[in-house]
């Protein structure tokens, strides 16, 4: 599974700004996609995620901004970033969760995936 992400760019506080991530490649289904970010001098964190059966889950500090959407038959996430702050300024990643079957372990197992990263910048 390769993930292509674009939608990235420099916005000012309070802009909007929309992210797009495809998935090519798979034969093994995707069980959930989502967006982390990693700003300077921090650790990956969650932004948002979807599963397979629409359930999403978003950081507190995105609730209410953000707005995740998927679509499982063309195998592509998006994510609606309104009110945009500056500590949301990060690169921001696709990611993936790929069920995959292990055939020397004769089962299933849950890969991620990641995309290459697009960076997200707000100014104040």
């Amino acid at each position: 599974v390769q993930l292509q992400a674009s939608g990235g760019g420099l916005v000012e506080a309070g802009e909007s700004l929309r992210l797009f991530c495809a998935a090519s490649g798979s034969i093994d289904p995707i069980t959930a996609m989502g967006w982390y970010r990693q700003a300077p001098g921090k650790e990956r964190e969650l932004v948002a995620s979807v599963g397979s059966s629409s359930s999403t889950i978003y950081a507190d500090s995105v609730k209410g901004r953000f707005t995740i959407s998927r679509n499982t038959a063309k195998n592509t996430v998006s994510l609606q970033m309104s009110s945009l702050k500056p500590e949301d300024t990060a690169v921001y990643y696709c990611h993936a969760e790929v069920k995959a079957f292990n055939i020397a372990e004769a089962d299933y197992e849950w890969l991620d995936v990641w995309g290459q990263g697009t960076l997200v910048t707000v100014s104040s």
